[in-house]
């Protein structure tokens, strides 16, 4: 533009010039014939430029598109090829420029034949000198000259020898009327540089406004590996500004430490994307306003003429033929086909520390290859259809109450519903420590005992825990002198034993092994079922040998026994053997064992023995440790009698019937068929063989059936072959896994199972460990709310922890796979309660659970669900689409739990918080 500013000037006067020129030119030839003579004549000094720049063309108009000194960083972006290389900038050619002067001076002298060559050489010097001044002003303006190397431009030395030669010959007022156009021209240009220079500054001082912004974000994250990352999304992001995408891919991510009052220094989802849509409508104008000092300057020029605006034409297409144009061009190619190739590398790269998702959705497919356990089970009752239209679930001021119930801090919704139970007809079979669950899910909070404290840290809690976290003597007076609990001062003290093992529960593991090598604890045995557990000592010692036990026992006069087993970090669940089948597939535990657990196996045809039968993996044990097997009182005998014949019908083995002088007690130990040779060869078919049509898999809420089901034996089902030994068996596909049977997310079975093992390992490795401020010595008992694979479980195996894994009534009956695993879970359905006693998990971890209950429940009853059952200072981590982790986050807020993370990209967030101490002043109305 200052070059075409410069040919107006002279176009407009160069009549009036052609005589002066002439003077001049004389006047030059006498002069350099003297400086010849003399030999006086020194030359111009050459200039040296020490630092690259680039040099926007001036001839082109201003466009949307606007361009900007571009400014490389090395360390954070990288152009492929030789176009561009970071700090390595060369100036363009100036060739265009020169070759328009040269072409103006020519109409200028267009009438004086008699001007030689030389005299036009001589010009053309002058106007390059104007432009190396012009050069040196830009390179100073954006700090590229320093004081040690400057710039001497050959502009200078002409003018001064000009000047010397027409004060020689006279002419001070030719000379001073050239100084003056040569300044106007500089002035001009300057004023040009100077708004191209506001322009830029503005830029980057919003650019660097919004990663102000993003910096104060970090600073309150505290999450060293986040923050990288998040830097450098940032950085490509400026970067995509700069050159000119005009796209704002924003990461949205929010961090709240504390409740609503904790959240004033912290940065909003919407401040931040006001910021961000400032700084474009910042944008915007600047590159209006250019728009108008173009035209404006346009206008003042007085282009009217044809051959001006062919001229301008010819200019802007010389532009775009500028190195610098097309450098830029490039550069802006290059980042869009990078910012295109990272979003299809990194579709799963949603989360923290660049975990790579890895695994898609549920594929539609899978939901007709894979049963649920709502279509397997008969009698399933019919659920509400809540919807989503819950409207309090996205209120952060949802209003809590703390529940008024008998129960108190024990709360159990399912368990403690008094009118249901006050409804039964029997109690015979145990109905009434079944589940009835209430018809509205209650949406209160469980108050905390007072003087409540911090949960003891495994494995210290496995030998006491605090006594006002479950202030329950009863057991310790009853049970004190079987070495069950004891109190001692402000502890509950748990020295290991139980009415079966006085003198300490692993010697009583270790005699079992004993009188059975083969069971080959944290083996070949890895998986327990512990019927009427008493304060699980039996699982808690387990542990030491790598064997995974489920204790659990119903919510009965002896007080809080699955409450204890909680508390001190030992898996167990509150449950009954009724009328109901148990929550679990078929054929999944390696031993079942009951030690003096008080159930009558031998009662109403043998339905309850017959359903651990339905439990047991064929080639299992069942270890019975109770009075008749080593008694002779009348009772005794009676019902062992009883028990001997049932065992025989059911083609149970009794492998050894073994003493502990110890501990003076006797068990018997059970081994179940792994064939189906002895159902056919039977005399009578009691019990009765199960019908075809019944389901040894259906388990929610279906009545208990006398009947046995029959061994597999194709070596493609489930139960014919027992597992790997452990710990290969927790990476190995299930051999009745086949290439034929899609898995969940869409691949082969067991390419979906290896793929998702693989996926939790870099989730748990790189987010979990470190990247959600998770203390995990202080975790010890973790659920998954919804486990597909059991791949989350998986991955922490070598921690000290344990984890419930809950397959929901309505997904893919997955719960065998992690069985043959050589974990456990069980079956749920989250719109009820889950049955376990209040504060009793450590970590709660739900993977795109929320959005799919919405569909069938409330959030807001599933929340205070949440609430009930996590400690206080346990955690919450929810992984799950955009829309429901903002309703997850406030409901969270509302009951006061300290959110510590929310991370959204692609419609894909997770959240991770951790629950307060907070309780509500008022309690609900009594109905």
């Amino acid at each position: 533009m200052a070059s075409g500013k410069a040919r107006n000037s002279k176009r407009s006067s160069g009549v009036s010039y052609s005589t002066t020129t002439t003077v001049i030119f004389v006047a030059l030839c006498m002069f350099g014939l003297w400086v010849l003579n003399s030999n006086s004549f020194s030359s111009p000094k050459s200039t040296t430029r020490s630092t690259p720049v680039i040099h926007s063309d001036r001839n082109s108009k201003p466009s949307n598109k606007k361009l900007h000194p571009i400014h490389i960083d090395s360390s954070s972006f990288h152009l492929p090829g030789d176009a561009i290389k970071a700090n390595e900038l060369s100036r363009p050619n100036d060739s265009n420029e020169s070759q328009e002067i040269q072409e103006d001076t020519k109409d200028s002298l267009s009438d004086q034949s008699e001007v030689s060559m030389e005299s036009e050489s001589t010009k053309e010097n002058a106007d390059e000198a104007a432009g190396e001044n012009t050069f040196k002003h830009e390179a100073e303006e954006n700090g590229i000259i320093d004081n040690d190397n400057k710039i001497e431009p050959e502009h200078d030395n002409i003018v001064e020898d000009k000047e010397n030669d027409i004060n020689v010959k006279g002419q001070d007022s030719a000379a001073e009327e050239t100084r003056e156009k040569l300044q106007e021209e500089e002035s001009v240009e300057e004023k040009e540089n100077q708004n191209a220079l506001n322009t830029q500054t503005s830029e980057e001082s919003s650019v660097t406004q919004n990663q102000e912004v993003e910096e104060t974000v970090k600073e309150n994250t505290g999450l060293s590996n986040h923050e990288e990352i998040v830097g450098e999304q940032e950085s490509q992001q400026t970067e995509s500004d700069k050159y000119g995408t005009g796209k704002h891919d924003v990461e949205e991510i929010k961090v709240s430490v504390g409740s609503s009052e904790n959240t004033e220094n912290l940065i909003s989802d919407e401040d931040r994307q006001q910021r961000i849509e400032e700084h474009q409508k910042q944008e915007d104008e600047q590159v209006q306003q250019g728009q108008k000092e173009g035209q404006s300057q346009e206008d003042t020029k007085g282009i009217t003429s044809d051959d001006q605006i062919q001229h301008d034409e010819a200019s802007i297409s010389s532009a775009e033929d500028d190195p610098t144009f097309k450098d830029a061009k490039e550069t802006r190619t290059e980042v869009n086909n990078q910012e295109n190739k990272n979003s299809k590398k990194n579709e799963g790269e949603s989360f923290p520390n660049r975990e790579n998702n890895g695994i898609p959705k549920e594929s539609k497919e899978s939901e007709k290859a894979w049963s649920t356990q709502a279509d397997q089970s008969e009698n399933q009752k019919e659920r509400r259809k809540g919807g989503s239209g819950d409207k309090d679930s996205s209120i952060y001021g949802y209003t809590w109450q703390s529940c008024n119930v008998t129960a108190g801090t024990d709360y159990i919704p399912c368990l403690d519903n008094e009118k249901a139970i006050a409804k039964l007809h029997s109690r015979k079979h145990f109905e009434h420590r079944e589940r009835h669950c209430p018809e509205d899910p209650p949406t209160c909070l469980v108050p905390q005992p007072q003087g409540y404290k911090s949960p003891i840290e495994w494995p210290q809690s496995r030998d006491k825990i605090w006594y006002h976290n479950v202030p329950h003597p009863m057991l310790a007076e009853v049970k004190g002198h079987q070495n069950w609990v004891k109190v001692t001062g402000e502890f509950l003290t748990f020295p290991g034993g139980g009415t079966q093992f006085i003198h300490g529960a692993l010697h009583y593991i270790d005699f079992v092994q004993e009188a059975v090598p083969d069971i080959a604890w944290g083996k070949h045995t890895r998986t327990v079922l512990d019927v009427g557990c008493g304060v699980a000592s039996f699982g808690g010692f387990l542990f030491e040998r790598d064997v995974l036990a489920l204790s659990f026992a119903p919510k009965d006069e002896h007080e809080a026994q699955v409450q204890f087993a909680l508390e001190r970090g030992i898996p167990a669940i509150s449950a009954v053997m009724g009328s109901q089948r148990l929550p679990f597939p078929s054929r999944v535990f390696d031993v079942v064992h009951c030690a003096r657990c008080r159930v009558p196996w031998h009662a109403d045809g043998g339905s309850l023995l017959l359903e651990l039968n339905r439990v047991l993996r064929p080639g299992g044990y069942f270890v019975w440790s109770a009075t008749p097997v080593y008694q002779t009182l009348e009772e005794d005998v009676q019902i062992w009698k009883e028990m001997s014949n049932l065992t025989v019908s059911m083609c149970w083995e009794l492998v050894t019937i073994k003493k502990d002088k110890l501990n003076s007690i006797g068990v018997a130990v059970y081994h179940k068929p792994d064939s189906n040779d002895c159902y056919d060869q039977r005399k009578q078919n009691r019990p009765p063989m199960c019908k075809t049509d019944d389901d040894p898999n259906a388990a929610w809420h279906v009545p208990l059936q006398s009947c046995m089901h029959r061994v597999p034996i194709e070596g493609n089902e489930r139960g014919s072959q027992w597992p790997e030994e452990w710990p290969e068996r927790v990476q190995t596909p299930p051999y009745w896994l086949n290439r034929s049977q899609m898995g969940i997310y869409g691949k082969p079975a067991p390419e979906d199972f290896a793929a998702d093992t693989e996926h939790w390992k870099k989730v748990v490795s790189k987010t979990y460990m470190s990247g959600l401020g998770i203390s995990w010595s202080n975790v010890r008992n973790i659920m998954d709310m919804r486990a597909v694979y059991g791949g989350f479980a998986a991955a922490l195996k070598d921690l000290k922890v344990w984890v419930m894994n809950v397959v929901n009534l309505d997904s893919p009956d997955t719960l065998p796979i992690i069985y043959e695993r050589g974990l456990f879970g069980i079956y749920h359905d989250w719109c009820e309660s889950f049955s376990t006693y209040p504060r009793t998990y450590d970590l709660l971890h739900a993977d795109h659970l929320f959005s799919r209950l919405k569909k069938r429940c409330k959030l807001v009853p599933v929340m205070a669900e949440v609430d009930r059952i996590v400690r206080p200072g346990g955690k919450l981590i929810v992984r799950d689409e955009s829309s429901t982790i903002g309703e997850v986050e406030n409901l969270l807020k509302s009951l006061h739990w300290e959110v510590h993370l929310t991370f959204s990209k692609n419609q894909e967030g997770m959240l991770s918080a951790q629950k307060s101490d907070w309780r509500p002043d008022t309690y609900e109305a009594i109905s």
